[in-house]
């Protein structure tokens, strides 16, 4: 599936047997995004860029196209436990139909 932090150079993965999505560009590791899924609901437990590529938006690409990666497979709701996907969300309020009601 294409996503939105796909381009030449930037590439998205769901890593299913680490549950993780990472981010790289040109091959290289600049963020991952940790999660649990149980089936209905996709826990985003932490996002993290490498010390050496913070400050250009990184995670906030993986975390838009992890979400859109979501919300393509239907049938789960996110619980954004990792502090920057809840400031994430609150910056997309047009994604805030995806979250997990508490």
């Amino acid at each position: 599936m294409t996503s939105p932090a796909e381009s030449a150079d930037f590439v998205l993965t769901d890593e299913k047997d680490a549950a993780r999505y990472t981010l790289t560009r040109d091959g290289v590791l600049v963020s991952v995004l940790d999660y649990r899924d149980d089936g209905r609901t996709v826990a985003l437990t932490r996002a993290f860029t490498i010390p050496t590529f913070r400050g250009h938006g990184y995670a906030a690409m993986v975390v838009e196209g992890a979400v859109a990666e979501i919300e393509a497979m239907g049938g789960r709701l996110v619980d954004p436990v990792c502090w920057y996907v809840a400031e994430w969300f609150d910056a997309h309020p047009e994604k805030q139909g995806l979250l997990r009601v508490r």
